[in-house]
Protein backbone atom coordinates (compact mmCIF):
# COMPACT_ATOMS: atom_id res chain seq x y z
CA UNK A 1 0.00 0.00 0.00
CA UNK A 2 1.27 3.49 -0.77
CA UNK A 3 1.97 5.70 2.23
CA UNK A 4 -0.73 8.22 1.28
CA UNK A 5 -3.31 5.44 1.04
CA UNK A 6 -2.16 4.15 4.40
CA UNK A 7 -2.50 7.60 5.97
CA UNK A 8 -5.93 8.09 4.41
CA UNK A 9 -7.05 4.77 5.88
CA UNK A 10 -5.82 5.56 9.37
CA UNK A 11 -8.66 6.90 11.47
CA UNK A 12 -9.74 6.96 15.08
CA UNK A 13 -11.97 3.92 15.35
CA UNK A 14 -13.79 3.70 18.65
CA UNK A 15 -16.33 0.95 17.95
CA UNK A 16 -14.01 -2.03 18.35
CA UNK A 17 -14.31 -5.59 19.61
CA UNK A 18 -12.14 -8.44 20.87
CA UNK A 19 -12.13 -10.33 17.54
CA UNK A 20 -9.12 -9.74 15.32
CA UNK A 21 -9.37 -10.40 11.56
CA UNK A 22 -5.83 -11.87 11.67
CA UNK A 23 -3.95 -14.09 14.12
CA UNK A 24 -2.60 -12.24 17.13
CA UNK A 25 0.94 -13.37 16.19
CA UNK A 26 0.62 -11.37 12.95
CA UNK A 27 -0.21 -8.26 14.98
CA UNK A 28 2.56 -8.87 17.51
CA UNK A 29 5.15 -9.49 14.77
CA UNK A 30 4.05 -6.31 13.00
CA UNK A 31 4.39 -4.25 16.21
CA UNK A 32 7.89 -5.63 16.82
CA UNK A 33 8.99 -4.92 13.26
CA UNK A 34 7.55 -1.40 13.21
CA UNK A 35 9.25 -0.63 16.51
CA UNK A 36 12.56 -1.80 15.10
CA UNK A 37 12.24 0.14 11.84
CA UNK A 38 11.02 3.56 12.98
CA UNK A 39 13.94 6.01 12.95
CA UNK A 40 15.12 8.23 15.74
CA UNK A 41 17.84 10.80 16.34
CA UNK A 42 21.29 9.41 17.14
CA UNK A 43 19.75 5.94 16.77
CA UNK A 44 18.78 6.29 20.43
CA UNK A 45 16.03 3.66 20.39
CA UNK A 46 14.24 5.19 23.37
CA UNK A 47 10.72 4.02 22.47
CA UNK A 48 9.30 1.15 24.51
CA UNK A 49 6.06 -0.70 23.74
CA UNK A 50 3.99 -2.84 26.09
CA UNK A 51 0.97 -4.64 24.63
CA UNK A 52 -1.75 -5.79 27.03
CA UNK A 53 -4.46 -8.23 25.95
CA UNK A 54 -7.13 -10.53 27.36
CA UNK A 55 -7.60 -10.21 31.14
CA UNK A 56 -4.87 -7.55 31.37
CA UNK A 57 -6.75 -5.47 28.77
CA UNK A 58 -9.92 -5.52 30.87
CA UNK A 59 -7.99 -4.88 34.08
CA UNK A 60 -6.18 -1.88 32.54
CA UNK A 61 -9.37 -0.07 31.57
CA UNK A 62 -11.16 -0.94 34.83
CA UNK A 63 -8.21 0.53 36.74
CA UNK A 64 -8.18 3.63 34.52
CA UNK A 65 -11.85 4.14 35.37
CA UNK A 66 -11.02 3.78 39.07
CA UNK A 67 -8.14 6.27 38.88
CA UNK A 68 -10.49 8.88 37.43
CA UNK A 69 -13.09 8.10 40.12
CA UNK A 70 -15.98 8.35 37.67
CA UNK A 71 -14.86 11.64 36.08
CA UNK A 72 -14.51 9.85 32.73
CA UNK A 73 -17.82 8.24 31.69
CA UNK A 74 -17.93 4.47 32.10
CA UNK A 75 -19.28 4.12 28.54
CA UNK A 76 -16.17 5.79 27.14
CA UNK A 77 -13.82 3.59 29.17
CA UNK A 78 -15.83 0.49 28.23
CA UNK A 79 -15.52 1.36 24.53
CA UNK A 80 -11.73 0.97 24.89
CA UNK A 81 -12.06 -2.07 27.15
CA UNK A 82 -14.08 -3.84 24.42
CA UNK A 83 -10.98 -3.99 22.24
CA UNK A 84 -8.65 -6.94 21.84
CA UNK A 85 -5.78 -5.07 23.46
CA UNK A 86 -4.06 -1.81 24.22
CA UNK A 87 -0.60 -0.70 23.16
CA UNK A 88 1.12 1.34 25.85
CA UNK A 89 3.81 3.63 24.43
CA UNK A 90 6.69 4.69 26.65
CA UNK A 91 9.93 6.64 26.38
CA UNK A 92 12.88 5.16 28.27
CA UNK A 93 14.21 8.27 29.99
CA UNK A 94 17.45 6.53 31.00
CA UNK A 95 18.36 6.23 27.31
CA UNK A 96 17.60 9.91 26.79
CA UNK A 97 19.62 10.96 29.86
CA UNK A 98 22.55 8.80 28.76
CA UNK A 99 22.70 10.59 25.42
CA UNK A 100 22.33 13.98 27.11
CA UNK A 101 25.44 13.15 29.15
CA UNK A 102 27.31 11.73 26.15
CA UNK A 103 26.51 14.69 23.87
CA UNK A 104 26.04 17.76 26.13
CA UNK A 105 25.84 20.20 23.21
CA UNK A 106 22.62 18.48 22.11
CA UNK A 107 21.30 17.74 25.61
CA UNK A 108 18.33 20.14 25.47
CA UNK A 109 16.97 18.42 22.35
CA UNK A 110 17.17 14.70 23.12
CA UNK A 111 13.83 14.41 24.91
CA UNK A 112 12.13 16.36 22.12
CA UNK A 113 13.71 14.02 19.58
CA UNK A 114 12.58 11.00 21.60
CA UNK A 115 9.01 12.31 21.49
CA UNK A 116 9.29 12.81 17.72
CA UNK A 117 10.34 9.20 17.32
CA UNK A 118 7.53 8.06 19.64
CA UNK A 119 5.03 9.95 17.48
CA UNK A 120 6.39 8.34 14.32
CA UNK A 121 6.11 4.92 15.96
CA UNK A 122 2.53 5.55 17.07
CA UNK A 123 1.49 6.68 13.59
CA UNK A 124 3.30 3.79 11.92
CA UNK A 125 1.66 1.20 14.13
CA UNK A 126 -1.74 2.89 13.89
CA UNK A 127 -1.57 2.98 10.08
CA UNK A 128 -0.26 -0.57 9.93
CA UNK A 129 -3.07 -1.86 12.14
CA UNK A 130 -5.55 -0.35 9.70
CA UNK A 131 -3.78 -2.14 6.85
CA UNK A 132 -4.47 -5.34 8.83
CA UNK A 133 -8.16 -4.26 9.05
CA UNK A 134 -7.79 -3.57 12.76
CA UNK A 135 -9.32 -0.48 14.32
CA UNK A 136 -7.49 1.70 16.82
CA UNK A 137 -7.48 5.12 18.44
CA UNK A 138 -4.88 6.98 20.42
CA UNK A 139 -5.63 8.03 23.98
CA UNK A 140 -3.81 10.24 26.46
CA UNK A 141 -4.89 9.48 30.01
CA UNK A 142 -1.35 10.02 31.17
CA UNK A 143 0.11 11.42 33.38
CA UNK A 144 -2.86 10.72 35.66
CA UNK A 145 -2.61 6.95 35.14
CA UNK A 146 1.20 6.69 35.11
CA UNK A 147 1.72 5.43 38.66
CA UNK A 148 -1.11 2.91 38.41
CA UNK A 149 0.14 1.52 35.06
CA UNK A 150 3.69 1.13 36.36
CA UNK A 151 2.51 -0.69 39.48
CA UNK A 152 -0.05 -2.82 37.65
CA UNK A 153 2.36 -4.11 35.00
CA UNK A 154 5.70 -3.80 36.83
CA UNK A 155 6.95 -1.13 34.41
CA UNK A 156 10.42 0.31 35.14
CA UNK A 157 10.41 3.70 36.84
CA UNK A 158 12.50 5.22 34.02
CA UNK A 159 9.73 4.53 31.46
CA UNK A 160 7.57 7.58 30.81
CA UNK A 161 4.09 6.80 29.49
CA UNK A 162 3.39 8.70 26.28
CA UNK A 163 0.10 7.30 24.93
CA UNK A 164 -2.37 4.42 24.97
CA UNK A 165 -3.74 2.78 21.82
CA UNK A 166 -6.74 0.47 22.27
CA UNK A 167 -7.21 -1.76 19.23
CA UNK A 168 -9.45 -4.54 18.00
CA UNK A 169 -11.81 -5.79 15.36
CA UNK A 170 -13.90 -3.08 13.72
CA UNK A 171 -17.64 -2.99 14.42
CA UNK A 172 -18.34 0.33 12.69
CA UNK A 173 -16.15 2.43 10.40
CA UNK A 174 -16.11 6.17 11.14
CA UNK A 175 -17.81 8.68 8.85
CA UNK A 176 -15.63 10.19 6.10
CA UNK A 177 -13.59 13.23 7.09
CA UNK A 178 -14.37 16.62 5.61
CA UNK A 179 -11.70 17.86 3.23
CA UNK A 180 -9.81 20.81 4.69
CA UNK A 181 -8.36 23.80 2.92
CA UNK A 182 -4.77 22.58 3.17
CA UNK A 183 -3.44 25.88 1.82
CA UNK A 184 -4.04 27.31 5.29
CA UNK A 185 -1.35 24.96 6.64
CA UNK A 186 1.01 24.33 3.71
CA UNK A 187 2.86 26.95 1.66
CA UNK A 188 5.23 26.48 -1.29
CA UNK A 189 7.85 29.16 -1.92
CA UNK A 190 9.85 29.21 -5.15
Amino acid sequence: MKIIDSLKGRRSIYDINKNLPVKEEVVFDFIKEATELVPDAFNMKSSRVVVVTKEKQDLLWDKIYEVFDGEVPREKIDSFKKGFGTILYFIDTSVVKGLEEQFPLYAPKFFEWAKQSAGMLELSIWSGLKELSIGASIQHYNPIIDKMVKELFDIPENYELNAQMPFGGINTEPSPKDKEDISLRVKFLN
